[in-house]
């Protein structure tokens, strides 16, 4: 990949249109979008590509942003085809298989699986073609931001030499370092949601037969979720998602206790039965939070630098991407100090949120009994499923024949919550609880944070 060599140190700031923090797919899709306009936009990354990183299923409502974006066909070479998404309930003994060709949109009938790894740096080598200058083994170090004009962005590169860029605006693309937020305040875990994750790639693993060999397979656990993930080479990402109270009794090696955890899903056991570990075991802790604001005089947060949400429903490539898009017109107002601008900044968070709080809603119930058994059921009305399918989709943003059929699901939620309070109160309880333990066990992959 070509990118911008940092030299020395320089004691002139280095001008720039638009300098983003962080080459992930946010990041850099932001930049690519904004080069191909014309400006000139610079891309702080600390870490080199390749690098390993999580959220490898994407939704097939992302496809029309690589189209967009022109690499497509990149993405294709590297990925399986995903139709759909299997979900497995040992606790009903049923599985069931939702087909994206179901959803309201049947233009997106499939996505992909991918190596993140490979995908961010088509991604970042395709910003790099429209011109963007990408500085890798470079950190940001802070903003100093300067009210009514330029902002200076203080950096240093691997071998420690400071850097400095004078820049008319600052995007936050850092994901879940978020840079803006440990500069300026504000960031705060989820009060409803809390969950850690342990994860990593293996060989071996059992797969779906015919074409559902690509298609994603999210198994309900006694403790959280797990996840199946299939690439092209025959590997599969595997992990689960548990309640911060349950990794924090882990009393073996991560190896060992994801392994144990999986072994609570019999269909899922028996697909990890000759399954042989190819990477380390990570892990992500206590990771739900938001920020109060995404956006201030001068600088915008796109991807995880403004939130992230439990990947239950694979959303954290597709929030990236769709956030990096409206994102990119908010700046473009800005530089070019269009009188829509405000009108731009308002849609772009009014969109974000929405997204977030629809996703939301969905994850923080998915453990719950009641939302098992709908999900698994066989007799549900065709609305509420073409709905659901337009969720798992990601058709979070529009949502114009999905919103009322959306409703409906959520009122039958709740009749079916009721009919098992108890059960299902208990396990709502055991959800907040949750949300005030903090994971000190295990060090978290994206953050380097230490443990």
């Amino acid at each position: 990949m070509s990118s911008t060599p940092s030299i020395g140190a320089n004691t002139t700031p280095t001008p720039c249109d638009v300098l983003v923090i962080g080459g992930g797919p946010a990041g850099s899709t932001i930049s690519a979008l904004l080069a191909e306009q014309g400006w000139k936009v610079q891309i702080l990354e600390k870490d080199p590509h390749p690098r390993f990183h999580i959220g490898e299923s994407l939704l097939p409502q992302t496809l029309p942003i690589l189209k967009q974006l022109g690499v497509l066909a990149d993405v294709e070479k590297i990925g399986i085809v995903k139709y759909g998404a299997e979900m497995v309930s040992h606790r009903y003994g049923r599985t069931q298989m939702f087909y994206f060709s179901k959803a309201f949109d049947e233009s997106q009938p499939y996505a992909f699986e991918v190596k993140r790894s490979e995908f961010d740096a088509i991604l970042l080598k395709n910003a790099v073609a429209k011109g963007t200058q990408v500085h890798e083994g470079v950190r940001a170090e802070r903003v100093e931001f300067r009210p009514g004009t330029t902002s200076l962005v203080h950096a240093q590169d691997k071998t420690g030499n400071p850097m400095t860029w004078e820049t008319r605006f600052v995007v936050d693309a850092s994901g879940r370092d978020t840079f803006l937020s440990a500069q300026l305040g504000g960031k705060q875990r989820s009060q409803t949601h809390n969950s850690a994750a342990i994860f990593g790639h293996f060989e071996g693993v059992g797969r779906l037969p015919g074409k559902d060999e690509g298609n994603i397979t999210a198994g309900w656990l006694d403790h959280g979720w797990c996840w199946l993930i299939p690439f092209k080479d025959g590997t599969t990402s595997v992990g689960v998602v548990c309640w911060p109270d349950y990794i924090k009794s882990r009393t073996v090696p991560l190896d060992q206790f994801l392994l144990d955890t999986l072994s609570q899903s019999p269909p899922i056991a028996k697909r990890m039965s000759q399954a042989k570990l190819l990477t380390p075991v990570y892990a992500a802790a206590n990771f739900s939070y938001r920020r109060e604001t995404m956006s201030g005089d001068g600088y915008l947060m796109v991807g995880d630098a403004f939130a992230f949400i439990d990947p239950v429903f694979s959303s954290g490539v597709h929030l990236a991407l769709n956030s990096a898009v409206l994102g990119a017109k908010v700046v473009e107002a800005h530089l070019r100090h269009s009188p829509d601008y405000a009108q731009r900044l308002r849609e772009f968070e009014r969109m974000v949120r929405r997204a977030i709080n629809t996703f939301s809603w969905f994850i923080h119930r998915f453990t719950q009994p009641a939302f098992q058994s709908l999900f698994v059921s066989t007799n549900r009305p065709p609305k509420i499923e073409r709905a659901v399918l337009s969720l798992l989709a990601g058709d979070v943003y529009e949502q114009r024949r999905a919103r009322f059929p959306l409703f409906l699901f959520k009122v039958c939620y709740y009749t079916v919550f009721m009919l098992n309070w108890k059960e299902n109160w208990a396990v709502s309880r055991r959800r907040k609880l949750g949300t005030s333990t903090t994971v000190t066990e295990v060090q978290d992959y994206a953050v380097k944070q230490p443990s």
